[in-house]
C-alpha cells in the first residue's frame, strides 16, 4: 500500500497550526442576534407565572420566549442524534413548564448585544412551585414521584421504558443456564462497581448559528457530529418540514460524543424561525459542564464463576443506569456495559445481563467515549483481577486462559462471530513492554512512595451493525482531481484525512489530489454520522467501493476515447492503457484529457455514490498496563508510564491511531483519578467549571507507550477496524488494579481521589 498504512499528515494541519479561522464561530456574520437561556435554580418545580415585560423593554432585545410560547400538549422530541425510529424515548419540549433538573431551561432571551439579553435575563420574574426531587437513582424506579409525568410522553422503539415508573429502559438477556454454572463454580467474586458520571470537557463548546436563505428555509450552522440526525431533531422540535431544515458543520473543535447530542440547536433555530433573523448560541463552560451531556453514571453488580484452575465460566451482570432528567442515549449505553465486556472472556458458557435506566432530577446523560463500554469494562475487568487475587494467579495468565479467540462465536456480543483478533498478542505485548515479570505487582521506592503495575483488556465494536449508514460520494474535476463528499463529521479524528487516504489509494493518486467536503445536509450523501466508532469502518468501506467504482468509469470513458473495449484497458492513476493486441492509433490516454473530455460531448457522468450499511460490527481489542506511583502518606497517585496494545485491525493512518490512543488513555486516566461530577441535596452542581472539574494536563502523566498489534478485517476497508472508543477503556481497571498492589486497598467507585487512598485501613503507612 502506497498512502493507507502510511503516517501522512492531517489534510487541515496546517490551517490549525497556524490559527486560521476554521470554526464556527470566526466564520458567521457579526450582525446577528445573541441568544441565550434563563436556566431553572430547582431540580423539580412547574413554573407558576413568569413576568417578561420588563425585560422586554431592555433596548436591543429581539424577543422572550417561554413555555407560554409552546404547545405543551404538542409532540415531543429526543435530542439524541441517533437513527429514526429513536431507542431514545420522546420526552422534551423546547420549553416545558415542569423543569427537571437545575439549569433546564425556562426562557429563550434574544437580543442584538450580549449586554442586552444578560441585562433581559436578570430582569425576568419567575415563580415556581417547587417540588421534591429523586435525586438518588437506587430510588428511581417506581418512586412515587415521577421525574416524566406528562401524558405526551412517548416510546417509539420497545426498549422496556415506562415513564409512570421512572424507567428509562429495561431488558434482560442471556445465554445458557447461568445460575447453574455459577453453583458448580469454585469461586464466585460476587461485587458492586459504581462509575460516576464524567464530562468531555471538548476544547470548543457548544455552538450554533441559524438563518433563512433565499427560499425560506431553516439554516443551521452547528458544531455537530451529526448533521442529519440534527436536522430531524430540529424539525421535530419546531414541528416544521425536514425539507424545511438544512444542517451543516464547519471544522468542530472537539466532542467525544456529546455533540451527538443536539445540546443547543434547537433554540436558536426557533428564534432565527419565530423572528427570520440570523441569530446564534454559544455556551459558556458554566453551561457546558452544568447543562450538557454527561457520561452515564452506573452501577453494576457483577456475579463471576471460575473453578480453581483458572476457568471463567459465567458471568452475571446488573447494570443500572441513572439517565437524568431526559432520556437521551439512556436505552442504548446502558447495553454496552454487558455486549462489549462479557464477550471478552470466550471460555464462558454462560451469561447473564439484565439492565434498568432510571430518570431523575439531575443533568441529562448522553453519549460520550467508550459509550457504556467504559462502564462495563471497569467492573467485569476489576473482577477478573480480583479472582486473579483470589487464585493467587497472575492476571496475565489468567486472562491468557480465557479470552476470545479468532472464529469464537460470542453469544453475549449479539451472536456475532470473532472473525479478526489480535488480543492474545496485544497481551503478549504489553507484558514486554512493561517488564512484567520484573516488575509485578509493587516496587518500594522509599520515602512512603511506592510503584505497583495493573492491568485491563478491553473491545469496543466497528459500528452498530445492521443499522449505521455511511455514504461516500466521488467526482472527477478538472485537470484530473477529485471531490470527495461525506457526511462523517472531522471533529479532530483527522477522518476527512483517513477517508482521502483510502480513496487516494484506490484511485492511485496523492493525497493532495482528493479534496474533501463535508458535512451538509443538502449536499452530502446520506451519513448516520461521527459516532459508535464507524467512521472508518463502514464510511471507509463506501469510500473504498465508491473509489473501485468511479476508477471503472474512468477506464470506460478512457477505453470510449482509445476506440476499444473497457476490458482491455488498465488505469495506473495518471491515465489509462490500452492492454489490447489490436494496434491503435493511440495506447494512452491521461487523465487530465478525461477529465476534460468529460465536460463535452459526453453522456457518462464521472462520479459515483456508495452508501452501505455493515451486517457485522468487528470488536477492535486492546490491553493496557498502568505502571503508577502511589505517595501513601499523601495519597497521590500519578501514572508514570502507560502501556497499551491495540487490535484495531490495518491502521489507515498509523500517527493519527497512535494521537487517538493516546487521547483516549488520557481522558481514561482523568476518569479514573480525578473526573468526578456531585450533587448538594438540592441537585445542585458542585462542579461547574475547570477550576473545580479536573482534568488531566501533560503534568499529570509520564508516558504514554502505544503498539499496534494488528489483525486483518477482511469486511474493513484495506482490513481496518475502529480505534475511536476502545482506547478509553482500559485505564480505568489497569489504575485500580495498581492501586489495589500498592495499597491493599480495592477500589470499586471512580474516581479514586488521594484522600481515599491516604486514608483506607490498608495503607501500609497507617501499619506503620
Amino acid at each position: 500500500m502506497q498512502i493507507v498504512n502510511q503516517p501522512v499528515r492531517k489534510k487541515d494541519a496546517m490551517q490549525l497550526v497556524t490559527g486560521q479561522p476554521v470554526y464556527m464561530d470566526d466564520m458567521i456574520p457579526e450582525d446577528c442576534l445573541i441568544v441565550k437561556l434563563l436556566r431553572s435554580p430547582h431540580a423539580n418545580a412547574v413554573v407558576q407565572e413568569i413576568q417578561t415585560d420588563k425585560a422586554m423593554k431592555v433596548p436591543g432585545i429581539e424577543a422572550i420566549y417561554t413555555w407560554k410560547d409552546i404547545d405543551q400538549n404538542g409532540r415531543r422530541f429526543t435530542c439524541a442524534g441517533q437513527t429514526y425510529p429513536e431507542p431514545s424515548p420522546y420526552d422534551r419540549l423546547i420549553l416545558d413548564r415542569h423543569v427537571r433538573f437545575v439549569g433546564d431551561p425556562v426562557a429563550i432571551v434574544a437580543g442584538e448585544t450580549e449586554k442586552a439579553v444578560d441585562r433581559a435575563i436578570s430582569m425576568i420574574k419567575v415563580q415556581y412551585e417547587v417540588l421534591e426531587p429523586i435525586l438518588d437513582y437506587h430510588k428511581a424506579l417506581d418512586n412515587p414521584i415521577l421525574v416524566h409525568p406528562e401524558d405526551n410522553w412517548e416510546a417509539l422503539c420497545p426498549v422496556g421504558a415506562d415513564n409512570k415508573r421512572n424507567l428509562c429502559a429495561h431488558e434482560a438477556s442471556e445465554h445458557g443456564d447461568i445460575d447453574q454454572v455459577l453453583s458448580d463454580c469454585d469461586i464466585i467474586i460476587d461485587q458492586v462497581y459504581h462509575t460516576k458520571a464524567c464530562q468531555q470537557t471538548m476544547m470548543e463548546t457548544m455552538r450554533t448559528y441559524c438563518s433563512i436563505d433565499t427560499y425560506g428555509r431553516l439554516n443551521v450552522f452547528s458544531s455537530t457530529q451529526i448533521v442529519f440526525h440534527c436536522r430531524r431533531i430540529i424539525a421535530n422540535a419546531l414541528h416544521i418540514p425536514k425539507s424545511q431544515v438544512r444542517v451543516s458543520k464547519p471544522r468542530i473543535g472537539g466532542g467525544f460524543g456529546t455533540k451527538q447530542t443536539a445540546v443547543c440547536e434547537v433554540y436558536p433555530a426557533y428564534v432565527t424561525w419565530m423572528t427570520k433573523k440570523p441569530s446564534k448560541i454559544i455556551f459558556t463552560r458554566e453551561e457546558c459542564m452544568t447543562a450538557s451531556s454527561p457520561r452515564h453514571e452506573m452501577e453494576m453488580h457483577v456475579k463471576l464463576g471460575a473453578m480453581k484452575d483458572g476457568t471463567i465460566r459465567g458471568i452475571d451482570l446488573y447494570t443500572i443506569s441513572n439517565t437524568g432528567a431526559y432520556g437521551e442515549h439512556g436505552p442504548t449505553t446502558v447495553g454496552l456495559s454487558g455486549h462489549k465486556s462479557i464477550p471478552l472472556y470466550g471460555k464462558a458458557e454462560a451469561f447473564r445481563f439484565v439492565y434498568d435506566v432510571v430518570y431523575t432530577n439531575v443533568m441529562s446523560s448522553g453519549a460520550y467515549r467508550g459509550y457504556g463500554a467504559t462502564q462495563g469494562l471497569f467492573a467485569i475487568e476489576t473482577a477478573v483481577n480480583e479472582l486473579a487475587e483470589k487464585l493467587h494467579m497472575d492476571p496475565m495468565k489468567l486472562r491468557e486462559m480465557n479470552i476470545v479467540k479468532e472464529g469464537q462465536v460470542m453469544p453475549a456480543f449479539y451472536g456475532e462471530t470473532n472473525t479478526s483478533c489480535a488480543l492474545d498478542r496485544c497481551i503478549a505485548k504489553v507484558k514486554e513492554m512493561s517488564h512484567w515479570d520484573e516488575n509485578y505487582p509493587v516496587r518500594e521506592l522509599g520515602h512512603g512512595k511506592v510503584r505497583a503495575l495493573g492491568m485491563g483488556l478491553a473491545m469496543q465494536g466497528s459500528c452498530i451493525s445492521g443499522l449505521d449508514v455511511g455514504s461516500a460520494a466521488l467526482k472527477l474535476n478538472d485537470e484530473g482531481f477529485y471531490i470527495m463528499r461525506i457526511a462523517a463529521a472531522d471533529m479532530g479524528t483527522g477522518c476527512d484525512t483517513i477517508l482521502a487516504q483510502i480513496a487516494a489509494e484506490v484511485l492511485e493518486c496523492p493525497l493532495d489530489k482528493v479534496i474533501v467536503f463535508g458535512a451538509d445536509t443538502d449536499a452530502s450523501p446520506y451519513d448516520s454520522g461521527s459516532y459508535a466508532s464507524s467512521t472508518t469502518y463502514v464510511t471507509g468501506k463506501a469510500t473504498e467501493l465508491c473509489a473501485r467504482k468511479l476508477r471503472d468509469k474512468i477506464c470506460l470513458v478512457g477505453a470510449k476515447m482509445l476506440g476499444c473495449d473497457e476490458k482491455e484497458v488498465e488505469f495506473d492513476g495518471d491515465k489509462v492503457i490500452y492492454r489490447g493486441e489490436k494496434t491503435l492509433e493511440k495506447t494512452e490516454v491521461s487523465l487530465f484529457d478525461i477529465a476534460t473530455a468529460s465536460m463535452a460531448g459526453n453522456s457518462i457522468a464521472l462520479e459515483e455514490t456508495v452508501t452501505m450499511s455493515q451486517p457485522t460490527s468487528p470488536p477492535p481489542f486492546m490491553a493496557g498496563v498502568a505502571d503508577v506511583e502511589v505517595d501513601l502518606l499523601t495519597g497521590q497517585a500519578k501514572v508514570i508510564d502507560y502501556y497499551t496494545a491495540v487490535d484495531c485491525g490495518t491502521p489507515v493512518n498509523p500517527n493519527l491511531a497512535r494521537v487517538q490512543a493516546e487521547g483516549g488513555i488520557l481522558q481514561g486516566i482523568g476518569m479514573a483519578l480525578m473526573e468526578n461530577i456531585t450533587y448538594d441535596a438540592k441537585g445542585r452542581l458542585y462542579e461547574n467549571s475547570l477550576m473545580q472539574y479536573k482534568i488531566p494536563t501533560r503534568e499529570d502523566i509520564g508516558h504514554i507507550h502505544v503498539e499496534f498489534e494488528s489483525s486483518y478485517e477482511k469486511s474493513g476497508p484495506f482490513g481496518a477496524k475502529s480505534i475511536g472508543e476502545v482506547v478509553i477503556n482500559t485505564p480505568l481497571s489497569a489504575i485500580a488494579h495498581a492501586i489495589y498492589n500498592a495499597t491493599g486497598h480495592r477500589f470499586r467507585e471512580l474516581p479514586i481521589m488521594p484522600e481515599q487512598i491516604a486514608m483506607c485501613e490498608e495503607n501500609p503507612m497507617w501499619k506503620k
